[in-house]
């Protein structure tokens, strides 16, 4: 029996702990049973890694070496949650906690505010973008909707990277990090919107990390009782992990090392909100002693479609390239992807509901067919081009399935018809629970055919129809159940937020996309100036764009299409050409793809324990505390003095000069800014230390690999007080 990612809607809870491991692959297997120390897992798109982590879940709750209420199983959105959720269930691993880090940190600071600060906790603001209007206008400042929604991204990125509103203009300014306002208002409106959120006695979605970190660095006795709690932890999507994230997750650790991380440095696409893959492709690092797993094989797509997805990392570059992943299909052989240039984006919207309605007809169901574009606004037009050809769908991001008003409403019908179905009229034709729920959502609005046209009657009608087939689902999968058996699962699934699947194509971004996939994938747009979209300028953003399109590209199982417009709209000036990234891989292009190497073979690297680290490896994963006061540290430029800026500085002022003069000569051979050879808080530190070999300085937060073997020989004689050949040219 192979891997795969596709399961049978209600598979057998196995046996026993060594059944759970049945189907597993080498690699997903080696996951399953690591149940101790450090593991990172390196899983490529379609992979199987959420059933490598599951399964490594219930194989320890199963074979009694994990307590279930002992094990915190950590993700991004509250969908992978529920999934988690009912996967764990389904292999009889109920009651292990599956939450995103935002929901694990809520409970936890609405059970112990009223010890660590007293009273209730502050109320929290569901959307914070009408008090960054109020900020706003007591600033004086005037913001459209767009600027109002871009400033409230602003205000979230400085949260999550812990940037307070004085620091802002400078923080984004280091990292290239393009304004959507002149920074000093920004920060000003950043400014005022912490006062009223005081003033109200309020809190945001940041905040919840915010004060739960507060609240574990403070109080050690309430960080032990969270420790005593969760013992094992699971961290899925780690490449999306922001600082404020990582840093709340070393809290939950302290000084243990019980932790599992998954993911994908080729599928961050989330750095505007503060994510960064740094924390993934440093474990090693900072954990010399983990086991580090790849999984490439990917049970997914055809080879047709890896072949394209590997051809489009083969071309990027940067620190997330250096660690891609080469997938290897472990699928039959399919379909060539189908490439389509139109004239005009009416045009490539109409020719994509052609194709659609071709692929219904010919048996492929609607729900395994999506349209992603790169912009949210690029999906009226598919709506309208999908309504006029008669196809049935689905936006994505829209309302929660058990969130919907018409099904509560079905779920009460239906728990209501199992209670007293005896005196049902509607049921008295109805013998088997197929039939009986049809009965009952008839009453709601079902029919057996759908009704004309798209919009809301016809968005609940799927909601409903998707109920009536979970049911037949339900009953094929367990003989004999009864309507009561039915409502139990759908409360069981409405807590996880297990949703069944809307018939229906679906239409989504490239970004809330991520971590789905279907049959059949139209990649729509893929032209200059949306992929990449117009505004990613520096390199590291059009790198985020080609992971954007990879992602995209891995959605597809078994066939993929990808479009274009030469213009925008009928008639409009043929301007725009194909996106770049296709340079070399579609037919008739000319680039550099498949140049191959830097890709990453699966395989497991175990980590050495008890070994001596190397200079550059074992940092402690204790909180930083002030070598002066002994305050634990949590700001970002103390921890790199290892002290409170308040407290006394033993800095040699000449040395710090001298390190000062050689870091411009070096910044101005490289053409870079001076903070990017290194900041001034780390030739602080440096000139504090005084280090005299290798180890000290590469133990010197701030002082990482590539800058230790670039610049360490230098520094250290900068150091020891010999001068430096000046003239030398720069590596």
């Amino acid at each position: 029996m192979t891997a795969a990612t596709h399961s049978t809607l209600f598979p057998q809870v196995p046996d026993t702990a060594d059944a759970v491991l049945d189907g597993l692959d080498p690699e997903q297997r080696e996951v399953a049973t690591a149940l101790h120390g450090p593991v990172c897992v390196l899983a490529g798109a379609g992979t199987g890694k959420t059933r490598a982590i599951t399964h490594r879940i219930a194989y320890g709750v199963r074979a009694g070496i994990l307590q279930p209420s002992s094990v915190l199983a950590v993700t991004f959105t509250n969908r992978a949650a529920g999934e988690m959720r009912g996967r764990l269930r389904q292999l009889g691993a109920g009651g292990v906690q599956a939450r995103t880090f935002h929901s694990a940190a809520l409970r936890q600071l609405q059970y112990f505010w009223p010890k660590a600060v007293g009273g209730s906790l502050p109320r929290l603001v569901d959307r914070k973008i009408q008090l960054v209007a109020d900020a706003a206008a007591a600033c004086r400042i005037r913001l459209d909707r767009g600027e109002l929604r871009d400033v409230t991204g602003e205000i979230e990125w400085s949260k999550v990277t812990q940037t307070i509103p004085a620091d802002y203009a400078a923080a984004a300014a280091k990292i290239g990090r393009e304004a959507p306002r002149d920074p000093a208002e920004i920060a000003q409106i950043y400014s005022a919107y912490e006062d009223l959120k005081r003033d109200r006695a309020v809190i945001d979605f940041e905040d919840v990390l915010l004060l739960t970190v507060a609240v574990l660095q403070d109080r050690h006795d309430i960080a032990e009782q969270v420790r005593s709690q969760y013992q094992h932890f699971v961290v899925d999507e780690y490449q999306d992990v922001s600082p404020l994230q990582q840093r709340l997750l070393e809290l939950w650790l302290g000084e243990r090392d019980s932790l599992c991380v998954v993911g994908d440095a080729s599928q961050t696409i989330y750095s505007f909100t503060g994510a960064t893959p740094d924390h993934l492709l440093d474990f090693r690092t900072r954990h010399p002693g983990a086991t580090v797993v790849k999984l490439v094989r990917d049970y997914r797509s055809s080879p047709q479609v890896v072949h394209l997805a590997n051809g489009l990392l083969s071309q990027a570059h940067g620190r997330a390239a250096e660690h891609r992943l080469e997938l290897i299909s472990q699928r039959p052989s399919g379909a060539e992807p189908v490439y389509a240039e139109y004239t005009d984006e009416p045009a490539e919207a109409e020719g994509a509901a052609r194709r659609i309605r071709d692929l219904i007809a010919s048996g492929v169901p609607a729900a395994e067919i999506a349209i992603l574009f790169r912009t949210n606004s690029q999906s009226e037009t598919y709506e309208q081009a999908l309504a006029d050809a008669g196809v049935p769908y689905q936006l994505r991001g829209a309302e929660r399935f058990f969130d919907r008003p018409e099904v509560r409403k079905a779920g009460s019908a239906l728990r209501a018809a199992a209670r007293f179905g005896g005196n049902d009229a509607l049921l008295d034709d109805a013998d088997d629970l197929p039939s009986q729920v049809r009965a009952v959502l008839s009453g709601e609005g079902w029919t057996t055919r759908p009704p004309a046209g798209s919009g809301a009657v016809r968005e609940r009608w799927e909601s409903l129809a998707a109920l009536v087939n979970l049911a037949q689902d339900f009953a094929t999968a367990k003989a004999g159940a009864t309507l009561a058996d039915l409502v139990a699962e759908l409360d069981e699934r409405a807590n996880a937020q297990h949703a069944p699947t809307v018939q229906g194509v679906t239409l989504a971004s490239l970004h809330s996309a991520k971590g789905l996939e279907w049959d059949v994938v139209f990649l729509v747009g893929v032209a200059e100036g949306m992929m990449p979209i117009t505004y990613a300028k520096t390199d590291e953003q059009v790198e985020e764009e080609r992971r954007l399109l990879y992602v995209g590209v891995t959605r597809a199982r078994e066939h993929l299409f990808v479009s274009w417009a030469l213009a925008r709209s009928p008639g409009g000036r043929a301007g725009r050409r194909p996106s770049r990234f296709l340079d070399g891989l579609r037919p008739g292009s000319v680039g550099t793809a498949g140049r191959g190497g830097g890709g990453g073979a699966g395989g497991i690297e175990r980590g050495v324990r008890g070994g001596v680290a190397t200079a550059m490896g074992r940092r402690s994963r204790t909180p930083a505390r002030c070598r002066v006061c002994g305050r634990t540290l949590t700001d970002a430029g103390e921890m790199k003095l290892m002290r409170c800026e308040g407290c006394p500085s033993d800095m040699d002022e000449g040395l710090y000069e001298r390190l000062r003069e050689w870091r411009a000569v070096q910044a101005e051979r490289s053409g870079q800014p001076a903070f990017c050879v290194f900041t001034d808080k780390t030739l602080m530190a440096i000139a504090e230390t005084v280090p005299d070999d290798a180890g000290e300085l590469a133990r010197i937060p701030g002082v990482g690999v590539r800058k230790f073997n670039r610049f360490g020989t230098e520094v250290l004689a900068i150091c020891a007080g010999r001068e430096v050949d000046e003239e030398r040219e720069s590596d």
